[in-house]
C-alpha cells in the first residue's frame, strides 16, 4: 500500500510564496497527485478513466474529481452529483472550491482560480486511452519511469470540466508547461520532474506520451 507523505506543502502555497520556490512546490503537487492515481488503482485495480460518463456514455466529470477521495477531499467529493455534468446547474457551484493541489501557483496568477493546468493526455496508447481504466503497472510495457501520467499544459481548463490533451500519433502536439523553456510532468512511476523543451525530441516527447510503443527512450 502506497503512503502518501505531504510535507506540509500546502502550507506554501499562499500569497506569500516566493517565485524561487514556487515551481518546486508545484512539483510536489504533481507528485501528490500522481500518488493519488496509484492510490486509486490499488484501490480498483486500475486508473481512474479520463472522465466520470453517464450511462449512456457521455464524460460528465474530470478524472480531478474521482481523485478527490484520494488527495484528502472525501467532503468535497460527497458534494458532487456524479450523474450531471460538470456545467450542471449543481456541479457549476462546486467549481470555486478547486482543491490548492490543482493551483496554479505562478507568481502572476490569479488569487482566486477555478481552472487548472494539469491535464492528461488521451488517445492510441496513453495511459487513458478509452474509458476504461488501464491497470498499472501490467499495461506500461514501456515502462512507468518513461511514460507521462500528468502534464503541465500551456492552457488551463476548469477543474472539473473532462477536457484534456488528445493525442494522435500522426497529429499535432499540444503546447505544454507555464515557462517557455520548460515543463512540468509527473510520471507513471509517481515520481514529478522538470522537463526541458530543448533537451527533448519530438520522437521522445511521444514515446514518453504512449505507454506501449515499446521505444527505448530516457527522459533528459
Amino acid at each position: 500500500m502506497i503512503v502518501v507523505f505531504l510535507f506540509g506543502l500546502r502550507a506554501l502555497t499562499g500569497p506569500g510564496i516566493r517565485e524561487t520556490t514556487w515551481r518546486d512546490v508545484t512539483r510536489w503537487h504533481l507528485k501528490e497527485i500522481a500518488c493519488a492515481f496509484h492510490c486509486y488503482a490499488e484501490e480498483h485495480g486500475a486508473l481512474p478513466p479520463p472522465a466520470i460518463y453517464s450511462n449512456e456514455g457521455k464524460p460528465l466529470l474530470s478524472w480531478r474529481v474521482a481523485l478527490l477521495p484520494y488527495l484528502k477531499n472525501q467532503a468535497l467529493y460527497d458534494e458532487f452529483h456524479l450523474d450531471e455534468p460538470w456545467d450542471g446547474p449543481h456541479n457549476i457551484k462546486l467549481l470555486p472550491k478547486m482543491p490548492s493541489v490543482f493551483r496554479d501557483l505562478a507568481p502572476d496568477a490569479p488569487p482566486q482560480q477555478t481552472s487548472t493546468t494539469f491535464r492528461v493526455f488521451v488517445g492510441p496508447g496513453t495511459p487513458f486511452e478509452g474509458p476504461r481504466g488501464i491497470k498499472l503497472p501490467k499495461d506500461f510495457p514501456d515502462g512507468t519511469s518513461n511514460t507521462f501520467l500528468v502534464v503541465e499544459a500551456a492552457e488551463a481548463v476548469p477543474w472539473t470540466k473532462p477536457a484534456e490533451l488528445a493525442y494522435a500519433p500522426e497529429g499535432a502536439l499540444p503546447a505544454l508547461g507555464r515557462q517557455p523553456r520548460s515543463f512540468l510532468v509527473a510520471l507513471a512511476d509517481a515520481s514529478a520532474r522538470s522537463v526541458f523543451k530543448e533537451k527533448l525530441s519530438e520522437a521522445a516527447l511521444r514515446a514518453a506520451i504512449t505507454r506501449n510503443g515499446r521505444e527505448n527512450i530516457e527522459l533528459p
